[in-house]
């Protein structure tokens, strides 16, 4: 997965061409993340790529956002705790640190994590972690898109 739609996630979202979106939600896209060393690990993007912060949305809007990012976490639980024994949780965080667009990311937290770091903020994984190419999103996680997505129809179904 190469190209110019990191540069522009959202507007490659809302144009059909960021290859990440796993499905279209009420306040914007469920995306599967680039990297992978954590299996499931997906994003909430909002739909404007000019919010930077929750705060930025109106209270309506907010709501969307974070039921949405619900939405997402429990796809992503219901999802893992299918595929891997080990599935602990999932931890939601909306950061806003490094990207200046409003997202929140969702983490799959597992047993087989290494014992320093089970317990830890994933920011605190190796730096090369990130980039290593091992972990990278690729074809060898359609499984794990398809069972987010599925997850993801089926709650909108439910609700």
């Amino acid at each position: 997965m190469t190209g110019s739609w990191r540069a522009d996630r959202i507007g490659a979202a809302l144009r059909g061409e960021n290859p990440t979106v796993l499905r279209r939600l009420e306040s914007g896209f469920a995306v599967i993340g680039d990297v992978q060393f954590l299996p499931g690990y997906s994003v909430l993007l909002a739909e404007e790529p000019g919010v930077q912060r929750l705060s930025d949305l109106p209270r309506a809007e907010r709501l969307s956002f974070l039921s949405d990012m619900d939405r997402l976490g429990e796809a992503v639980e219901r999802a893992c705790r299918r595929l891997d024994p080990d599935f602990r949780r999932v931890n939601l965080e909306i950061l806003g640190n490094t990207d200046p667009f409003l997202h929140a990311h969702v983490w799959p937290r597992f047993e087989w994590e290494p014992v320093e770091l089970v317990g830890k903020p994933v920011w605190l994984y190796p730096h090369d972690w990130w980039s290593d190419e091992r972990f990278r999103l690729g074809p060898q996680h359609d499984a794990l898109r398809e069972a987010i997505g599925g997850e993801l129809d089926r709650l909108r179904s439910s609700a």
